[in-house]
């Protein structure tokens, strides 16, 4: 193998690193492989939370450096300022894993990052509650909102939880009991790996007692539904009883039937246009965590309503822009899918939606009124795509008896946008 430099001899990427990341746990010093102790003992510059650095001996020479707050945006200046010198940086546990890692990878590029990792506080966790890694769900509220739990709730389903402080426990509690798992088992788990470590008794949301105590801690839980509690799960066609509504909602069944065409896969981004109540956008987001949608509403009352359906159902990070569309969509970032429940005779409308799609892209439409069904028609002639008529009845008392109700038939639209071989334009 040739040499980088003719004057040094060829060592693997991590070793020519220009910075360490070392993770280290609740035991300090201690608990530190000698690789890790020798990175830190040679460092000239070490960067990390005052938690972290007060971890350190004194035999730890390097000039220490705070993170400033906001973090992210002092990166690149802050290691430019140390261009040169041994830097090392402190973080918990496994730096990959939600830690400051995948900043730094991000920021200044993997091939300038050494990471070098201690037992993650999940590890710890699921070691001291006999819980399966792999069969564990594990979320972090430090900067993210707890609402996002509410789409992991299921029946038996164990979570972790990353606390953002001493009170996220009991906010954890009241989620639970707000969403119908009041009797779902909870544990807090505090200084895992450390000489204060402690684990409470189990007890119930409903029951919990614990005020707050160490800022450095995980919550365990295990999923329990309480008795009648309305029962949500893990694929589109939420209950219509799952939502608050005026009526401008996509009913269950074509709900389903609407995000099976959509095709939500993890990453992508969808426009609702025409949200209603918010249901396809929140059942899109709730099919992946990575999944992000935008919701188009011109009525700054249903708005407000798709708001708290999206906060009650565990998508808080739906996007909602008031107003009316086409001009709506004019700054949106590009969307992977684009559903059309709504305003589908604005002029202009289906144009804006097709040309802001990719190569790849789905456009989606439903409709029950002749006027929007005549534009889908047209479109569907001149694009393609599979044009479908949905139909739902459901068994109601007639007198003594029992007969079919109709409900209003849908016309869907669904197409994906290609790229034409011959001339590589859109159809």
């Amino acid at each position: 193998m040739i040499p980088l430099h003719p004057d040094q001899p060829d060592r693997p990427e991590r070793e020519r690193a220009a910075v360490a990341v070392v993770g280290i746990g609740a035991d300090g010093w201690d608990g530190l492989p000698e690789a890790s102790r020798a990175v830190l003992l040679d460092a000239e510059v070490l960067i990390g939370g005052a938690r972290h650095l007060a971890l350190l001996p004194v035999a730890c020479a390097g000039e220490r450096v705070a993170w400033p707050s906001p973090l992210r945006p002092a990166v690149p200046g802050l290691f430019a300022a140390h261009a040169g010198r041994r830097v090392a940086v402190l973080a918990s546990g496994d730096p990959m894993f939600y830690g400051i890692g995948r900043t730094l990878s991000e920021e200044l590029g993997p091939g300038s990052v050494r990471v070098l990792p201690h037992p993650s506080s999940v590890s710890y966790a699921c070691a001291r509650l006999g819980w399966p890694l792999e069969d564990t769900e594990v979320f972090t509220l430090v900067g993210r909102p707890i609402a996002r739990l509410a789409a992991a709730l299921h029946q038996g389903r164990r979570l972790l939880v990353l606390s953002a402080d001493a009170t996220t426990a009991g906010d954890v509690a009241a989620l639970l009991r707000g969403r119908g798992f009041g009797p779902s088992r909870m544990r807090l788990l505090e200084q895992l790996g450390g000489a204060r470590e402690r684990t409470t008794v189990e007890v119930t949301a409903d029951d919990w007692p614990h005020p707050p105590g160490e800022p450095l801690n995980i919550v365990a839980v295990e999923c329990r539904r309480a008795p009648g509690a309305l029962r949500l799960g893990a694929v589109p066609g939420l209950p219509d009883e799952a939502y608050e509504h005026d009526g401008q909602l996509t009913k269950r069944h074509i709900r389903a039937a609407t995000l099976g065409v959509l095709a939500p896969a993890p990453g992508e981004l969808l426009w609702d246009i025409g949200g209603g109540s918010g249901s396809i956008a929140i059942e899109w987001m709730r099919t992946h965590p990575s999944c992000r949608a935008i919701t188009v509403e011109r009525d700054p009352v249903r708005a407000e309503r798709i708001a708290r359906n999206a906060e009650r159902l565990g998508a808080p990070g739906l996007h909602i822009v008031t107003g009316a569309a086409p001009a709506a969509l004019a700054e949106l970032p590009s969307p992977d899918a684009v559903f059309i429940g709504g305003g589908l005779t604005a002029p202009g409308l289906l144009d804006a939606c097709w040309d802001a799609l990719s190569a790849g892209g789905r456009l989606v439409a439903n409709t029950v009124t002749l006027e929007s069904e005549a534009l889908l028609a047209d479109a569907y002639r001149q694009r393609g795509g599979d044009l479908v008529k949905l139909a739902v009845a459901h068994a109601v008392p007639v007198g003594g008896f029992t007969g079919w109700r109709q409900a209003m038939p849908v016309t869907q639209w669904a197409v994906q946008k290609t790229l034409t071989p011959s001339t590589g334009a859109d159809g």
